[in-house]
């Protein structure tokens, strides 16, 4: 099995599936290995037809079962030194060298090399693969098909999330809300900045008051000890503005985010920024043009998930995988907060480190990759057994 899921993941690896390109060809090729097994699914796709998702059930459709989620999207090799070519998988001191071998495509590979398995199985209840496009900016594909699996009579059981977990449970995960401030002042002569609304002060002071507000909840909580750092953190990423030096700013725009323990709802703290930038800055601003405003768009959002300790999967969880009764949080987000949101019970569970994902010669080592398909072997005999407690 090992040997099958190593070919796959080496072609999966040779298509840049970078968030910014389509993932089209990929879905072809994995829809190519589902047809050749008679697995059905079904596409559904993007506004512009350029990004498909994959819904593919291994059994009746029709009797609630296990989604396992994995995403089809990378992030950009594009500055980074790689030492090998990022689109072909290398083999070396035990390791698979390659964008996604880690993050994720070494989960979805196990998936599918062990697609026939499943369907040998004789399961009572369906598994599912749900693979998406457009995660790493925002589990964007995934929503459509939580959305059509919410209007489902019978919704599935559980899910499985593969992100890279080193084959431990994760059973909570930071939300996050990222967005983008648009500041507009009113242009002119450097000289005489009194006549003018300098756009990126504006912006300054909004960005200095995200930093107190985060220095605020550092300081006095909530906090949540299963997480590092333990508390929600707010983090300005990127700023523009300006043209020249002697022209007074019109525009500036800056980026932040908010990763929030599940007990802390981030649009409160995003509301708290927009009644400063309302009530504080806004009325000085429009004093001297009244075409000064400030404006904020949501680039991305997602919840943080929280699969209560009691929750069925778990349990069973820890016997497939023999694991003691600690279950891990992480600072990263992924869609299963999503998948939890429609009453779905839901972990993340893959091989390889998060330590790994988004750097230069990314790898999984392959002992991971084996440890994944014990675990699915191992899942797939519990469930010959009715050992599924939901």
């Amino acid at each position: 099995m090992l040997k099958h899921t190593l070919k796959i993941l080496e072609e999966l690896i040779s298509f840049d599936t970078t968030s910014c390109y389509s993932n089209l060809a990929l879905m072809e090729a994995i829809g190519a290995r589902l047809d050749a097994l008679n697995i059905p699914f079904e596409l559904s796709f993007n506004a512009d037809k350029t990004k498909a998702n994959l819904f593919a059930s291994i059994g009746d459709a029709s009797v609630a079962g296990i989604v396992l989620s994995g995403h089809t999207d990378v992030v950009p090799v594009v500055g980074q030194p790689w030492s090998t070519d990022p689109f072909t998988l290398v083999e070396r001191d035990g390791k698979l060298f390659g964008r996604g071998t880690c993050d994720m495509k070494g989960f979805i590979a196990v998936c599918l090399a062990m697609a026939e398995s499943i369907q040998q199985a004789g399961l009572d209840i369906p598994i599912h693969f749900a693979f998406s496009y457009d995660e790493e900016v925002g589990c964007i594909g995934v929503r459509d098909v939580i959305a059509e699996l919410n209007t489902r009579d019978v919704k599935p059981l559980a899910c499985i999330v593969g992100e890279p977990t080193n084959m431990k449970i994760v059973s909570a995960h930071k939300g996050m809300l990222d967005k983008t401030c648009h500041v507009t002042g009113c242009a002119g002569h450097s000289s005489l900045p009194n006549q003018g609304v300098n756009a990126i002060y504006a912006a300054s002071k909004l960005i200095n008051q995200l930093q107190e507000m985060g220095d605020e909840i550092k300081q006095n909580g909530p906090f949540d000890a299963r997480f590092e750092p333990p508390y929600t953190t707010v983090h300005v990423g990127n700023i523009q503005g300006g043209t020249v030096v002697n022209i007074i700013p019109q525009q500036c725009e800056f980026e932040y985010e908010i990763r929030n323990i599940p007990a802390q709802d981030p649009q409160l703290i995003a509301d708290e920024l927009e009644r400063f930038a309302e009530e504080s800055l806004l009325p000085d601003m429009q004093a001297i043009s009244d075409k000064s405003d400030i404006q904020w768009s949501v680039h991305s959002a997602f919840p943080a998930l929280d699969t209560p300790y009691e929750a069925a999967i778990n349990p069973w969880m820890k016997k497939i995988l023999n694991q003691g009764d600690d279950l891990s949080a992480v600072s990263y987000g992924t869609e299963a907060g999503l998948f939890s949101e429609i009453g779905i019970e839901t972990i993340v569970c893959g091989p390889g480190s998060i330590e790994q994902a988004h750097r230069p010669d990314e790898y999984v080592e392959i002992s991971e990759i084996q440890a994944c398909i014990v675990f699915m072997e191992s899942m797939l005999s519990s469930l010959k057994k009715n050992d599924l407690p939901i």
